[in-house]
C-alpha cells in the first residue's frame, strides 16, 4: 500500500532475514503487489479464531434462512428465474440479519504468515500447489462487526425481524426480474406491514421505520465474497456458494450445510 511504513519500521533487519527476503522476492517473480503480504494494521488478513464453532453456527444461521424463504407462499409464486436472481441478490444481508436475530458473535486472528523458509524450499514445486486463497482483512471484518452491532442496538422484535426480511428479500430493483411489478407490491405490503408493528410497540419513535430501512441499507454494502470466505470457505472449499443455496432451497427439506 503506497502509504504503508512497514518497510521503514526496521532498517536493522537480521541479514538471515535479509537473505531470504531477497531469494523469495526473486522466486517469485512478477508476482503481483496486490498479493504480497502486508504489515499494515488494517490491511493485515485475518481468520475465525474458533473457526469449528462459528462455522457451525453460520450453517445454522444460513439453513434458517433458506427456511425462511421456503416458507414465504409468495415468493414461490415466483418465476423460478426471478427466485434465482433474488436468492443470488439477497441472501448476504438476509443472512446477516440471521447472525444479528441470532446473537451470533465472532472473534478473528491474524492469519498466521507461512513460513519464508518452507516457501523457498517448495518453490520448485509451486505449479502443483492449489493457489493461496484470498483471506478477509480486519479492515473489512471491522466494518461488518460495526453493522452488526448497529443492528443489535435496535433490539428488534421477531416480527420486525420477519417483515424486514421480507421487504430485504423482495427487490424489485434486481436486474433481469420477469415479474419486477409483483416483487415491487411485495417489498410495500412488508414495509407496510412493518410500519404497522412499529406502531404499538414504539410510539414514541416516530423516526425508528426510517433507521431500521437505513440501516438495513448498509448491510448490502457487504460483499459477498467477505462473508464466502470468513464464514463458508473453511466448510465448502471452493464450491460456488450461491449454488449450495439453491440448492438447499430445492432439494434439502432440513438438515445442516455439509462439507
Amino acid at each position: 500500500c503506497q502509504r504503508c511504513q512497514c518497510h521503514s519500521e526496521d532498517k536493522h533487519t537480521a541479514i538471515l532475514y535479509t537473505l531470504l527476503s531477497q531469494n523469495l522476492q526473486h522466486s517469485r517473480g512478477s508476482r503481483s503487489p496486490a498479493h504480497r503480504r502486508c504489515l499494515c494494521h488494517q490491511r493485515r488478513t485475518v481468520c475465525l479464531r474458533t473457526p469449528h464453532v462459528t462455522c457451525q453456527a453460520a450453517s445454522n444461521v444460513l439453513v434458517k434462512t433458506i427456511s425462511f424463504m421456503k416458507n414465504l407462499p409468495s415468493f414461490h409464486l415466483l418465476p423460478r428465474e426471478d427466485q434465482l436472481l433474488l436468492l443470488d441478490s439477497c441472501w448476504v444481508p438476509l443472512f446477516l440479519l440471521g447472525l444479528v436475530q441470532e446473537m451470533v458473535t465472532f472473534e478473528v486472528m491474524e492469519t498466521p504468515a507461512p513460513s519464508m523458509l518452507k516457501k523457498i524450499l517448495l518453490d520448485g514445486h509451486s505449479k502443483q500447489q492449489e493457489p493461496e486463497r484470498m483471506q478477509p482483512t480486519l479492515a473489512a471484518v471491522q466494518r461488518l462487526q460495526c453493522c452488526l452491532n448497529t443492528f443489535w442496538s435496535l433490539d428488534l422484535s421477531p416480527r420486525e425481524y420477519a417483515y424486514l426480511k421480507g421487504a430485504i428479500l423482495f427487490n424489485p430493483d434486481v436486474p433481469g426480474l420477469r415479474a419486477s411489478l409483483y416483487i415491487e407490491s411485495l417489498q410495500r405490503e412488508a414495509q407496510r406491514a412493518l410500519q404497522e408493528v412499529l406502531q404499538p410497540l414504539h410510539p414514541e419513535d416516530q423516526g425508528r421505520f426510517a433507521r431500521i430501512l437505513l440501516i438495513a441499507s448498509t448491510l448490502k454494502s457487504i460483499p459477498p465474497t467477505l462473508i464466502t470466505d470468513l464464514f463458508f470457505r473453511p466448510v465448502i472449499g471452493n464450491a460456488d456458494i450461491v449454488e449450495l443455496i439453491a440448492e438447499m432451497l430445492y432439494e434439502i427439506t432440513g438438515g445442516q450445510l455439509a462439507p
